[in-house]
């Protein structure tokens, strides 16, 4: 009697089990906050390097969803002003910091990007997450010292606030046509997988040893009982 009583409820329990884990399992977040260089511009939404993390995050570590709140034209005043509500809706355990290269080819103030950004990557850190700054750089015809000003800002900023600094995420693409869209500044499709694996050798470090697999093991155990 008490073993048809168990075998009647196994299935049941089983699928019970299963509605439930999603709700109890938390996805972690990584959230990219960047500008054009992050949204894609120029791109369909596929082709992008952001997009292509997310497939490469969905498949190595599942338990993390990939959120691009990158808007192409951000400069870091804008950065800044929307990264409050960012932090609330997502909060993301890393964070992806790509901004200022909008006011470097605009010419802004160095000392008020510096500002921004650090005061960004204050906020990242008190919410807890982990934040990687995205080293920018801007042609050279704006000026010896303004350029030079302008790209040491991020190692400075990076040291200071003890953070992790990706150099340029660009190099291997920048100034090679067969990789730039017609603007000579945004990369093309072609590029966008050169992009990920650069990106992708600073962001697996601050990830689990291992994927999460802990939901094939559940129902393992539940259906050889």
């Amino acid at each position: 009697m008490l073993s048809s009583l168990i075998i009647h409820f196994r299935k049941p329990l089983l699928l019970l089990v299963l509605i439930s884990l999603p709700q109890l399992v938390k996805a972690d977040t990584l959230l990219i906050f960047g500008d054009s260089l992050s949204a894609g511009y120029g791109l369909k939404e596929q082709e992008g390097w952001a997009h292509l993390l997310k497939q490469r995050m969905a498949q190595d570590y599942p338990t993390y969803q990939v959120v691009n709140a990158s808007i192409s034209g951000e400069t870091t005043t804008g950065g800044l002003a929307r990264l409050t509500k960012a932090l609330n809706e997502f909060n993301p355990n890393i964070v992806l910091l790509e901004l200022g290269a909008n006011d470097g080819l605009r010419g802004l103030p160095i000392k008020q990007m510096q500002h921004n950004l650090q005061t960004m990557i204050q906020q990242i850190k008190k919410s807890g997450s982990k934040v990687i700054l995205m080293e920018m750089r801007i042609p050279p015809n704006y000026g010896k010292r303004y350029t030079e000003l302008f790209q040491k800002s991020f190692s400075k900023i990076a040291k200071q606030e003890q953070i992790p600094l990706m150099p340029f995420f660009l190099q291997e693409v920048a100034g090679q046509q067969q990789y730039l869209q017609r603007d000579n500044l945004h990369p093309n499709a072609k590029a966008q997988p050169i992009l990920l694996e650069t990106i992708w050798q600073f962001i697996q470090p601050l990830l689990p040893n291992t994927a999460t697999t802990q939901l094939p093991s559940v129902t393992n155990q539940l259906t050889d009982s």
